[in-house]
């Protein structure tokens, strides 16, 4: 084409750009990505911390049965993966609209002509005729501006938050499960404790009826007996029924009634490493699943904000029709039949009473909500982390002071217990050294019962060894969509 030919097509065209609705300025790059300050922890031996099946760290086969029965069965879990599998169609969905569509068409029928209508048979010689069609439409839209580009990217990243929602959700069973278990394990352990303590104050207060009733004790001191074995009762009553509720609400993670539980064994609770790796920190915080899900939304809001702005420009799109027609359906196949039809199409936004504007205008909310969602998910998880981290710390302190109160107390029943032995006192101290010692025994059981509690919300605070899937769709993109 010569220069001066190419000027009006160039003008048109600049023309054409001209009349567009006005497009929204180019949004100024940003870091988006916020940082916490890092948890503040003591190196420990734990290595790569947290794994993805931390549970089995503990070396409990009925854990690790219930938490498989748990994923197998949970609805939560069954949910998050449709959602996830919906994502993916998604992809799928936007591939197709940016592809070449080519479909076909075959087609005959047989018609009357009316004896009054607007051209009479009599002029054609026929009153019925045959009309036969056979063809292939082909239909392309050009993405000059990377509108469909940018909505395949916000599908890819749609299914890469809905992946991380569906580890999310696991992490949130995983969890729930051995907190309930090991909780159920730490009450039967101190019921174990409470009958112990109820035995040993039924032994006192047996000694006290028996002085009282000889006169010896005045009766203020089987009263205080009673008063205290009464309490003993109570708190096994209540550690009793804090273990039903335990196995209903196990029962309720497994998706099953109480009565379907299977049995539990009573096992020892598993020693803990209380220190904690010097990891524990942002690097952990940033493989949560649920942060990753933040970020993948505020990613997904980005592309289909580019798309919004890409719908601002024309858009340009090319049918082509080649086929066969004839009203006579024994020449539909001769070469004569052949029709074609090629065509370029301009879609040319120019006044749309705001529309465009106001899409767009509602992506940005979007996204601005999706980055302050993400803000507030990694400033929320860098506070949960470090609470439970200094739970922990709080825990192995109160501890550590416990077992010298637990170790004075022992010395003390064991010097009690021999006196009584020897006859040098009767056995009401050595009763109530035994039932002193139970208690202290008892609060280290419940200590050590809230040590994994808070040993597994840490883990679950952490991301509970989550690892980012790396290809949760059919196919997925490098880089990022930059809209015009």
């Amino acid at each position: 084409m010569k220069p001066a030919s190419a000027l009006p097509l160039t003008a048109a065209l600049c023309l054409l750009l001209g009349a567009c609705v006005a497009v929204p300025p180019r949004a100024p790059t940003t870091d988006w990505q916020a940082a916490s300050a890092p948890v503040k922890a003591s190196a420990g031996a734990h290595g790569n911390w947290p794994a993805s099946d931390w549970w089995r760290a503990f070396q409990a086969p009925q854990l690790d049965s219930l938490i498989e029965r748990a994923l197998a069965d949970s609805p939560n879990l069954a949910l998050a993966e449709a959602r996830f599998q919906q994502a993916r169609q998604g992809i799928a969905l936007n591939q197709a609209a940016a592809g070449v569509m080519v479909g076909a068409s075959a087609g005959a029928n047989r018609q009357r002509l009316s004896d009054n209508g607007l051209i009479p048979p009599q002029f054609l010689g026929f009153n019925w005729y045959s009309q036969g069609d056979l063809g292939a439409q082909l239909q392309y839209d050009f993405d000059f501006w990377g509108r469909h580009k940018a909505a395949i990217e916000a599908a890819v990243d749609q299914a890469h938050a809905a992946a991380a929602e569906r580890d999310a959700a696991r992490l949130m069973i995983t969890s729930a499960v051995a907190d309930t278990y090991f909780g159920w394990q730490t009450t039967q352990a101190r019921l174990a404790l409470a009958t112990a303590r109820i035995a040993a104050r039924q032994s006192i207060r047996d000694i006290a009826a028996a002085r009282v009733e000889r006169g010896i004790d005045n009766a203020s001191v089987l009263d205080q007996a009673d008063a205290a074995l009464a309490g003993a009762r109570e708190q096994a009553a209540e550690l009793a029924a804090g273990a039903r509720l335990q196995r209903v609400g196990l029962a309720a993670l497994l998706g099953i009634g109480a009565d379907q539980l299977p049995p539990l064994t009573v096992q020892s609770l598993p020693t803990l490493d209380l220190t904690l790796p010097a990891t524990v920190g942002i690097d952990l915080i940033a493989r949560r699943p649920d942060i990753n899900a933040s970020r993948w939304r505020v990613e997904a809001a980005l592309s289909r904000r580019a798309a919004a702005r890409a719908a601002f420009y024309p858009d340009f799109s090319l049918s082509a029709l080649l086929g066969l027609s004839s009203i006579d359906l024994g020449k539909l196949l001769n070469a004569g039949s052949l029709v074609a039809n090629v065509g370029p199409a301009l879609h040319l936004p120019l006044f749309d009473s705001g529309r465009l504007k106001a899409q767009y205008g509602a992506v940005s909310a979007e996204l601005d909500s999706a980055i302050a969602a993400y803000h507030a998910s990694v400033v929320d998880a860098a506070r949960e982390a470090a609470s439970q981290a200094l739970q922990l710390d709080r825990i192995a302190q109160r501890r550590s002071a416990r077992q010298a109160q637990v170790a004075a107390i022992d010395a003390l029943h064991q010097r009690t217990a021999a006196r009584a032995a020897h006859g040098l006192s009767d056995a009401r101290p050595a009763l109530e050294s035994k039932a002193a010692l139970i208690d202290q025994n008892d609060a280290m059981t419940a200590l050590h019962g809230a040590a994994l509690a808070a040993d597994i919300a840490l883990i679950k605070a952490l991301g509970g060894g989550y690892q980012a899937d790396a290809a949760p769709t059919p196919s997925t993109s490098t880089h990022k969509v930059t809209a015009p």
